[in-house]
């Protein structure tokens, strides 16, 4: 299942009941200081039971209660529903045919909560549910007792196996025919029950699980902080074997009833009537404990060091959660909730995290949600999932969707501004990173000097502009002073062949976006641009011989063969490329034909000002007239 929207209604700030959206991927949850924004991460902790953060008195709106209101609410969506699940028997069934989907085809689960004290009054389904009185029970029937209605409904031949309860519930159903439904609260938390298996039980195990790193750092030797991510490592391994876990307890379950048996058998023998008053039954599950930490060479425990080496810590669980590939079909989805990644952290590791949150919430099963008004961080987050938290005239805060209207909003408050540079522009090429600009600037000042182009970019009046993604606001920030200013702009990407299927397509979404505004898209034939890096250089260099192909992670196999980041082999390297070396790294046959990619990426970006489209020597090269396809393969 996957989060779809949080309501919160008389919880905190939030006086009436408010909707906030939550996307499949990556929401950013911005605004400035004490407008809201910490208050709708805790509420999902709340909601999901999380044990930092629990509800008490003073989470009820004080204007609500003056009102006259007895408790405040939390309430979740879900979409990406399962298609089967099990309420009882081990024999499927679904939400849909049970009745507890919303008006909408989503889980919709509400859970409100006494005024005067804050502690959990009632979990509730809000649903479509059969209006009629004998069908809205079934769910809390017990065999004998569907036994008798489906009697009444005369439906007995009707049910395959007439030991599974689900099966009696769909014949009196379709024997009912048309059901007519209305919306119901229907309470899960107290009693509704199948055969004594609670519903909410089952359905609570497949939702997200949930963990929120907080801003605020506690001094405890049991600091969440620091045992967060490995705690939350715990609960997904559970939850990757959960199947297992299940049958282990069938099989403890089921040696320890043979037991209880045989003993009751001996019992009867001697006291028949007392035994016949006992029934063996387990009161509850067993509980899977276990507790994660890290310790410090000195033996001080990690929860005692400083709070920017814990948040450091934070940081790099996260990059080790992106670089991991998510689990085919993975039980569980999982919610990310980071208040604030800014805090106790030099600008590069914000800069850092940003981008590994990034590369996370493209991956199956995750969704991250951030909260910041940091103007950097703010303007990297993807434009889709950007929340903008404000007040309204009463000081109520209100949560705004990215309209052009509501970025702009955003924009000025936070302070977003476009990369320097546009003030000298007569063209703009946005790219994604500070290598991105690098790898430009020495490709077009290195081919024209080697007579390849007529000019190079800044002699045009090109600027390469880092805008940290396409679609992330300050990508819309600097697009839109583009066309303000009526200047000509273009994209140049990564194409990411051969690295996850998510990030192709997300390569892909950003195409259709940019060409769809009828501007020129331009990506990589290669997977990256340290894919083009010259070997022969990097051995003369460094006296490392590397080996990597078109479509392989070159970024990582160069750092690791150097012995250097990743994130800086471009900057090392690219600079000492000649033009020969560029232009032989760069060709590719088309149709018979030898041509130069580099060459031809950098006379269409000329092309923005109207430069020419071809020049100079060409050496081994036959240049085509028609425009290069630098496209994404998917």
């Amino acid at each position: 299942m996957r989060l779809k929207t949080v309501k919160l209604s008389h919880f905190r700030g939030y006086s009436t009941p408010t909707v906030i959206p939550i996307d499949s991927s990556m929401t950013g949850i911005v605004g400035r200081n004490d407008f809201g924004k910490s208050t709708i991460l805790e509420a999902l902790a709340i909601f999901f039971d999380s044990a930092d953060i629990k509800p008490d008195k003073s989470d009820m709106n004080c204007f609500s209660l003056a009102e006259g209101h007895t408790q405040f609410e939390i309430a979740c969506e879900f979409d990406d529903l399962p298609e089967a699940l099990v309420l009882d028997e081990n024999v499927h069934t679904s939400l849909s045919q049970e009745y507890l989907l919303n008006a909408a085809g989503v889980l919709e689960v509400v859970k409100t909560f006494k005024a005067s004290t804050g502690k959990l009054d009632s979990t509730a389904i809000r649903c479509e549910h059969p209006s009629d009185k004998a069908l809205a029970s079934l769910l809390s029937l017990k065999m004998v007792d569907l036994k008798k209605l489906g009697a009444q409904f005369e439906i007995a031949d009707r049910v395959a196996d007439q030991r599974v309860a689900s099966q009696w519930r769909k014949a009196i159903r379709d024997a009912a025919g048309d059901v007519a439904c209305q919306e119901t609260l229907l309470d899960v938390g107290k009693g509704l029950s199948t055969e004594g298996k609670s519903v909410w039980d089952k359905i609570e195990a497949l939702l997200p699980t949930f963990a929120l790193f907080k801003a605020d750092r506690e001094s405890s030797d049991g600091d969440a902080e620091a045992k967060n991510p490995l705690q939350q490592a715990v609960k997904e391994a559970q939850a990757a074997l959960q199947e297992q876990i299940s049958e282990l307890e069938r099989q403890i379950e089921s040696s320890v009833l043979d037991v209880a048996g045989r003993t009751l058998d001996k019992l009867r023998e001697m006291a028949p009537e007392l035994a016949n008053e006992l029934t063996p039954r387990f009161k509850e599950k067993p509980k899977w404990s276990f507790s994660f930490t890290l310790e410090g060479e000195n033996g001080i425990p990690i929860n005692k060091r400083g709070s920017g080496v814990r948040r450091l810590i934070l940081l790099n669980f996260f990059r080790a959660e992106a670089e991991k590939n998510a689990v085919a079909g993975s039980p569980r989805n999982v919610i990310y909730a980071i208040e604030e990644p800014e805090t106790s952290q030099h600008p590069n590791y914000q800069m850092m995290l940003m981008k590994a949150l990034l590369e996370l919430s493209n991956q199956t099963n995750r969704q991250i949600i951030v909260t910041t008004h940091v103007p950097a961080l703010a303007g990297l987050m993807p434009i889709d999932g950007i929340r903008y938290v404000t007040k309204d005239e009463h000081g109520v805060p209100i949560v705004k969707m990215p309209t052009k209207e509501v970025l702009t909003e955003a924009a000025e408050s936070l302070g977003v501004l476009p990369e320097t540079g546009m003030e000298r522009a007569k063209g703009v090429v946005l790219v994604e990173g500070k290598s991105d600009v690098t790898f430009l600037r020495h490709t077009s000042n290195t081919l024209k000097a080697g007579g390849y182009l007529p000019s190079s970019l800044e002699d045009a009046g090109i600027v390469p502009i880092l805008i940290g993604g396409c679609g992330s606001v300050k990508h819309w920030v600097t697009l839109n002073l583009a066309d303000d200013l009526g200047l000509p702009w273009c994209v140049f990407l990564d194409s990411d062949i051969g690295g996850s299927p998510e990030q192709v397509a997300a390569i892909l979404k950003r195409k259709q976006e940019v060409e769809g505004q009828g501007r020129a898209f331009y990506s990589t034939r290669k997977r990256e641009i340290e894919n083009y890096l010259c070997p022969d250089m990097i051995d003369a260099q460094s006296g490392k011989r590397v080996t990597f192909t078109d479509t392989c992670d070159a970024k990582k196999i160069i750092g690791k063969a150097v012995g250097m980041k990743p994130d800086d082999v471009i900057d090392k390297f690219w600079p000492l490329m000649t033009a020969t070396q560029i232009i032989d790294r760069s060709t590719y046959h088309d149709n018979g034909v030898d041509r130069a990619e580099l060459k031809d990426l950098l006379e269409n970006l000329l092309k923005l000002v109207g430069e020419p489209a071809e020049f100079g020597k060409n050496r081994t090269l036959t240049v085509q007239a028609s425009r290069p396809r630098l496209t994404v393969a998917c």
